[in-house]
């Protein structure tokens, strides 16, 4: 028998901090410096590091909550940044005087929840935001002195971004619309018709908006081809011009200052580039640091710098500069230390395996080192489901590779990166196929020969837990063990207990509860707890606004009176995304030691 491999310390991992790339960085005006969030200390702060040197990070902010979102003022003055206190997203707007040195709350005193997407005026004088403090996510002004604010759009849909036009005379609003879709709005800051990115043949998808300088151009991302493209709308004759039309993701668009370039990352499976596009010219050049994934890149003011994020399986998420002139990529932040970067950390594969109905699933692979006989395996479900599975740091996954287990990363119908067919695949669906690609992950692991079929178990955060207890509760024979965190377990509960433009998205990819009763109900494992036959871990946050935490506290009761084994945590000063480091190690080394309890018995742990 093979002896048992030893285990990475998964504590030491957690603990290595990482920059946010989700919520965005920013370079300021001059061009001199870089505002990021980074929890290097455990708690998410607003850092800024000077680019023309080797200067270290000078954190900028402190006390309680997490910082994210930094956004300077044009004038260079001011420094914006969201602030979230307790996990629960409603953020409130901060400015940090960067000559005083003093903080003001912009939004004071208000119980909505408001979206960490904000935009400053050319002037500097006022800030475009969005918050829900009319029942629906809408676009509001605030100056930055005093007074409220008011609301300059109205339409049936959550906004969800919003970006100032260099001229001061226009927003671009991004909102959820029908669907997976986004509409983007084009928006008069002083009264008047209102217009939306189309073609000729009606209103597109269309995201993540970026105006040029000179304020009459947008670059935006679509999939209206089948892959999401690169497009530049022209707002005075309303065409697009179609910068890329290929089988690959073309996402995060920017411009140059000067208007000449523009900048996006192109999306190919679970690695991704970055594409520096000169407008007039053929093809983009196209550039890596390595195997991995590049977010969010933006040029600096001269043109001659990208910055942008990236991260892969042996290293966390960083701030890199990438220079123009000779194509040479410099790292800016230094998270990881020197005791884990000689460890070995596992690269995955990315495998196809066949889904119940025979349609190929691409999903990441890790094989653990020098197994010589069939381990325990595990399928780690992502949430969104608009998302997917990438090589990025995953601490989780390297602990349990380490310990000897196969772990499968599926990114299953319903994910993002694959096109718009392989997304809208789940639509109406959810709960049944995405359930049966993750099952179908079980029968590989076990079929290949890669685990032993009955030490197998599922895992997953947010939709993740949610498809852990429809795999537990749907095909109860696959599992030695199911951990569920921050999961939503009923949909109709779950529904009402949402914010409105989480509801939005559930009517338009579930359809109306009264008129759906049926689908609503057969997809919520809730009804189902008595089938599962392998122990239940549940996780969940008191302030969790997207799978309320008493998803998770009605479902442990159900399952003790069933007399199911259930283990049970919930932090009470946490939301959805746990900000905290201790509850982060907390939970992630409950959930791996709730698994190991299971898949390392001898007999597995099924009953």
């Amino acid at each position: 028998m093979a002896m048992k491999p030893k285990a990475m310390d998964l504590e030491m991992q957690l603990r290595v901090p990482h920059v946010d790339s989700d919520r965005g960085f920013e370079v300021s005006p001059e061009g001199a410096q870089v505002a990021f969030s980074w929890n290097l200390t455990g708690q998410w702060e607003i850092y800024e590091l000077r680019l023309d040197g080797p200067a270290s990070p000078k954190q900028i902010t402190g006390g309680p909550g997490g910082k994210f979102a930094p956004r300077y003022s044009p004038d260079g003055k001011y420094l914006a940044y969201g602030l979230d206190l307790d996990g629960g997203e409603n953020f409130d707007i901060y400015l940090y005087d960067r000559v005083q040195g003093s903080y003001t709350n912009l939004t004071p005193g208000t119980p909505d929840a408001i979206q960490p997407n904000f935009s400053w005026s050319p002037d500097s004088g006022q800030i475009a935001f969005i918050s829900n403090r009319s029942d629906r996510f809408a676009t509001y002004i605030v100056p930055v002195t005093d007074g409220p604010g008011r609301r300059v759009l109205d339409h049936p849909y959550p906004d969800s971004d919003v970006r100032w036009s260099p001229d001061g005379r226009w927003l671009a609003v991004v909102a959820e619309a029908r669907g997976q879709d986004f509409a983007t709005f084009i928006v008069p800051t002083q009264g008047g018709e209102t217009r939306q990115i189309a073609d000729d043949k009606g209103a597109i998808n269309a995201k993540e908006a970026r105006w040029a300088p000179d304020s009459a151009h947008l670059v935006f991302s679509s999939d209206v081809h089948g892959y999401y493209d690169i497009g530049i709308f022209e707002s005075g004759r309303g065409q697009i011009i179609w910068v890329t039309e290929d089988e690959a993701e073309n996402v995060s668009p920017d411009w140059s200052l000067d208007g000449g370039q523009i900048v996006y990352v192109v999306n190919q499976g679970p690695m991704n580039r970055v594409a520096v596009h000169k407008l007039g010219e053929g093809s983009a050049s196209l550039y890596e640091v390595g195997p991995g994934v590049h977010a969010a890149p933006r040029f600096t003011p001269d043109g001659k710098k990208i910055i942008f994020a990236f991260e892969e399986p042996r290293h966390p998420s960083e701030l890199w500069a990438l220079s123009l002139s000779d194509g040479l990529a410099r790292q800016l932040t230094h998270s990881l230390s020197a005791e884990l970067q000689d460890s070995s950390f596992v690269m995955p594969r990315e495998v196809h395996y066949p889904g119940l109905d025979g349609v190929e699933v691409p999903a990441l692979l890790f094989q653990p080192q020098n197994a010589k006989e069939k381990p325990p395996g595990v399928i780690v479900v992502h949430g969104g489901p608009n998302w997917l599975y990438q090589f990025t740091w995953m601490p989780l996954v390297q602990d349990m590779a380490s310990r000897g287990w196969a772990v499968l990363a599926p990114n299953y119908r319903g994910s993002t990166g694959y096109g718009r067919a392989w997304q809208l695949a789940s639509r109406f669906d959810l709960g049944g196929v995405d359930t049966a690609d993750v099952v179908a992950g079980a029968d590989y692991l076990a079929n290949e020969g890669l685990a032993d079929p009955a030490r197998i178990g599922v895992t997953g955060r947010s939709h993740g837990g949610y498809l852990t207890m429809t795999a537990l509760t749907q095909y109860p024979d696959r599992w030695a063990a199911g951990s569920a965190i921050v999961p939503f377990l009923n949909w109709f509960t779950a529904h009402a207990n949402s914010r409105e433009d989480l509801q939005h998205w559930d009517l338009e990819n579930m359809g109306n509860p009264q008129e759906n009763h049926n689908l609503w109900h057969d997809r919520s494992p809730y009804f189902f707890l008595d089938r599962i036959q392998a122990p239940v871990q549940l996780v969940c946050g008191v302030h969790d606004p997207r799978c309320p935490a008493s998803e998770s506290v009605r479902a442990r009761k159900a399952l003790l009176e069933l007399g199911k084994q259930v283990d049970f945590a919930l932090y009470e000063d946490e939301g959805h995304s746990f900000l905290k480091i201790e509850n982060v190690i907390d939970a992630e080394m409950r959930r791996v030691s709730f698994l190991a309890k299971a898949l390392e018995s001898t007999g597995g742990g099924k009953p």
